[in-house]
């Protein structure tokens, strides 16, 4: 009985309570759960309008992003104290891309230091010998000049040797350079490649009797074309006096009067026919991929030939490839002159111990002596062996003369 009292005395005061009202916080969950319902059907709509604005942008600027995040990288880790460039181009950036690993990028940003800190000394140097210049110039005011002596300008200089290049286009003798190995090389072959194709239009501008340069097989836009603009600057590049082209030089000259000067070939090259057109190949090879030039010319049924490197010099290490800079010095001397030695002495020492000494009078002994034939110097090692065998003889003598006796 009294335990159903106080269930009812808990119930009637229950019933005469404020009912309690609870406020809940409004739910923006709830929302988007309810959202996301209400739209779970258009995911696929969305999918497809965010591949195609990808898609309209990577059509816009497709290495934009990449660029961009390599710029970033860049930056990083100049900040970070790494050896990187300071300014770095779009081309640089381009060529970063291309390179997987990040050891070759290290490498690679470590080549851009050190060339723009070879730029920067020496264009402080320029500076430096143009303010002592000044200063010179300066002090030197008031001193008399001499007049007796006309100063040659470098501008009459440059007209003289563009007199010389343009006569040589109408009568000079072609010599080709095959700009068609553009595939066997990396981008800093190419770039070594170029530059040495400059000093060879700056030697021959120079040289007494220039050849008229034909770039063969130069295709608009390639590897080879870009780089040429890069260097000269598309105005200069419009006003070399050589001829570029895209044609091979199977198609401007007659076969029969092609020469492929390659060191693969086993004829050599004793003499200098001014009616032949030799060809040179555009190509900077580190990996020493033999034969390639030799391939070639044999598909086009070119005649070979080499440089007389070995019948000339005494080679002890390296490849016997030469520089395209080398190359047309050593031809240009050998027309010039028609002496091999005057020539071959663009080859570099590093590579050879000398000519051989029978072309200027001296012998080899078998002890790599070299001893002059001249009436004044004396061959020590015949001697010798002169003296060895007349004591041999003597001792043969005296020993037959014995036996008789004692018989």
């Amino acid at each position: 009985m009294m335990f159903l009292h106080s269930c009812s005395l808990a119930v009637r005061c229950s019933c005469f309570r404020k009912p309690r009202i609870t406020i809940r916080p409004f739910s923006s969950s709830w929302t988007a759960r309810k959202d996301a319902t209400e739209n779970a059907l258009n995911l696929d709509v969305w999918k497809s309008v965010m591949r195609s604005q990808a898609l309209q942008e990577e059509s816009k600027s497709p290495n934009q992003s990449t660029l961009e995040a390599n710029r970033e990288l860049v930056e990083m880790w100049h900040q970070a104290g790494k050896s990187v460039p300071k300014n770095i181009t779009d081309e640089q950036l381009e060529a970063l891309t291309e390179l997987t690993t990040k050891s070759a990028k290290n490498k690679y940003l470590k080549f851009l230091t050190i060339k723009e800190s070879y730029k920067i000394t020496k264009k402080e140097k320029q500076e430096r010998r143009k303010s002592e210049r000044e200063a010179d110039g300066e002090f030197n005011q008031e001193e008399p000049k001499n007049s007796f002596l006309l100063k040659i300008w470098s501008s009459s200089m440059d007209c003289l040797h563009s007199w010389r290049v343009a006569q040589a286009m109408h009568f000079g003798q072609p010599l080709v350079y095959d700009m068609s190995y553009d595939q066997h090389m990396s981008r800093r072959e190419m770039e070594n490649t170029v530059a040495q194709l400059m000093e060879s239009e700056g030697w021959n501008r120079r040289a007494a009797d220039p050849f008229h340069l034909h770039f063969c097989g130069l295709q608009p836009d390639s590897a080879y074309h870009r780089e040429l603009l890069n260097r000269y600057g598309s105005h200069t590049w419009d006003q070399l006096l050589i001829t570029a082209t895209e044609r091979s030089h199977v198609e401007l000259f007659p076969q029969q009067d092609l020469v492929y000067l390659t060191a693969d070939s086993q004829h050599v090259l004793h003499t200098f026919d001014h009616s032949k057109v030799y060809i040179i190949g555009a190509m900077v090879d580190r990996s020493i991929h033999s034969g390639v030039s030799l391939a070639n010319a044999k598909r086009l049924k070119l005649a070979t030939a080499r440089l007389p490197m070995d019948e000339y010099l005494d080679w002890d290490c390296g490849a016997k490839n030469l520089t395209l800079d080398q190359m047309i010095r050593i031809l240009s001397t050998w027309k010039d002159t028609g002496s091999w030695q005057k020539a071959l002495e663009f080859v570099p020492k590093r590579k050879h111990s000398g000519f051989h000494q029978q072309s200027r009078g001296v012998t080899r002994t078998t002890k790599s002596r070299f001893i002059r034939n001249d009436s004044s110097e004396i061959h020590i090692p015949a001697l010798v062996q002169s003296h060895r065998k007349n004591k041999t003889d003597g001792h043969k003598k005296t020993r037959t003369k014995k036996m008789v006796g004692g018989s």
